[in-house]
């Protein structure tokens, strides 16, 4: 499988060159790895090269360092774009991944054509509740949570009807290092981008989930009234939107990216 060694770790991705024009880059919640997009790769594959990574620390890409920051996060994104001979493209990241919308965005502005923040926040929860959460991790292991983040992940239909969807997501979860769950915790902590979303000119769809108690839509409205080129959409799910309702979460990014 493709891996790159870009400046402080080796990254995992996968790269579906179907020939099209224009490129969409997937980026991980916490927690999570690439596989999340599974169900949103053949819906949107017919029109779009699909480009998916491993956030640093997660899934099959390593980590370094004990605590990483959404600028490090985001600046991997780059170094991937340029190996792969990339220029503007879609970005498409959902809480975690969403900050580092925020902050290429923001940043890397001139390599973005259009970027979709889901279920994420310009300011995601608070330092003592990360804190608390990254000491429970490093004394009791990522098996200590899984029962809250089930809970906070998906609705509690979803959680009955589709049972072997939330076990795979769960076990992957389990599967991360220590080290690369916490530092990208803190990467989350530190991350706040509350008075610079103005600074944001790539045109954004904001998605949040009804159902979302992490991130929830006002956090959305906070974003788009601050952004010179924003909208909103909600769907009827909870934090990790794009695997519970794919079809819907594909259908909104398709009307966004194809509206001029």
């Amino acid at each position: 499988m493709p891996t790159v060694k870009l400046t402080n770790h080796t990254c995992f991705y996968t790269f579906l060159d179907a020939g099209k024009e224009d490129t969409i880059v997937f980026s991980n919640s916490l927690g999570t790895d690439h596989t999340m997009w599974d169900e949103l790769d053949p819906i949107l594959r017919p029109q779009y090269n699909i480009l998916r990574y491993d956030t640093r620390g997660h899934g099959q890409s390593t980590i370094q360092a004990d605590t990483v920051s959404i600028a490090e996060l985001g600046q991997d994104v780059v170094e991937l774009l340029d190996h792969l001979g990339l220029g503007k493209v879609y970005f498409c990241g959902l809480s975690m991944g969403g900050l580092i919308g925020q902050w290429l965005g923001i940043h890397a502005t001139e390599r973005f054509k259009k970027i979709v923040l889901a279920n994420t926040a310009a300011k995601i929860g608070t330092e003592e509740g990360w804190n608390s959460r990254i000491k429970q991790v490093r004394e009791h292991g990522l098996e200590s949570i899984l029962d809250g983040t089930a809970q906070r992940w998906f609705t509690p239909a979803f959680r009955e009807q589709h049972p072997e969807v939330v076990a795979a997501i769960l076990e992957k979860f389990a599967r991360n290092s220590v080290q690369g769950y916490t530092s990208c915790c803190a990467a989350v902590r530190d991350a706040d981008f509350r008075d610079k979303l103005q600074r944001l000119q790539v045109p954004v769809l904001v998605i949040s989930g009804q159902q979302d108690e992490v991130t929830t839509p006002a956090d959305g409205d906070f974003i788009v009234r601050r952004l010179p080129q924003g909208r909103h959409v909600t769907l009827d799910a909870n934090h990790l939107s794009a695997v519970e309702l794919p079809q819907a979460f594909a259908e909104s990014m398709l009307h966004f990216l194809q509206k001029d």
